[in-house]
């Protein structure tokens, strides 16, 4: 599979399906600038911070449009963390990276300077 784009319907497996501890959706309408940008974000990010655990499934909403209802996307490219539980969603190009490993829950919020 070309890792470059998002494939149509396509899954990229990087752990066999029952082993995988991260279940990640990428809603796309196919093969946009920010989809594609979208998908090879995901990916960086997920080879950096959660090597040989994770699972991607991206869905083109192109081809199976009825597939956004049970996530409920209004937008895309729209990112889904199925699992671990609770779902996260995170919408848009994923190119802030810090952004999207807070919404992961993969690094905590920073805190705010606070002056008195």
């Amino acid at each position: 599979m070309n890792t470059s784009k998002p494939a149509s319907t396509a899954t990229t497996l990087e752990r066999p399906r029952n082993t995988a501890e991260w279940e990640l959706r990428l809603y796309v309408a196919g093969q946009t600038a920010n989809c594609i940008k979208a998908f090879a974000n995901l990916k960086k990010i997920c080879e950096k911070e959660l090597k040989g655990r994770y699972r991607i499934e991206v869905i083109d909403l192109l081809e199976n449009p009825e597939l956004a209802k049970g996530d409920q996307i209004v937008a895309i490219p729209t990112l889904v963390r199925k699992l671990p539980t609770p779902v996260k969603k995170i919408i848009g190009s994923l190119k802030d990276t810090e952004r999207v490993l807070v919404g992961l829950d993969l690094r905590k919020q920073p805190l705010k300077d606070v002056q008195s």
